[in-house]
């Protein structure tokens, strides 16, 4: 998830405990939707579309957390 600020994410993950957990939180949404678009774990359409909208979410919160770090460092 957002590749492209790789030390962002890094210090970020040390410094503040809710950054981490909603990072935490997103990979293991996303290995959930990984394993149920291979077939691996049973999941209605309705309940892998729920997971893929909470992935996004907590994405958009983490991205919106590193945008105000950034200006925080600027």
């Amino acid at each position: 998830m957002l590749h492209e600020y790789r030390d962002e994410i890094h210090d970020l993950k040390q410094q503040n405990a809710h950054f981490a957990k909603i990072f935490e939180k997103h990979n293991e949404l996303d290995q959930k939707v990984e394993d149920a678009e291979a077939g691996r774990i049973p999941m209605t359409d309705m309940e892998l579309e729920t997971l893929k909208k909470e992935k996004l979410l907590l994405k958009d919160e983490a991205y919106k957390m590193i945008m105000d770090y950034r200006k925080s460092k600027a």
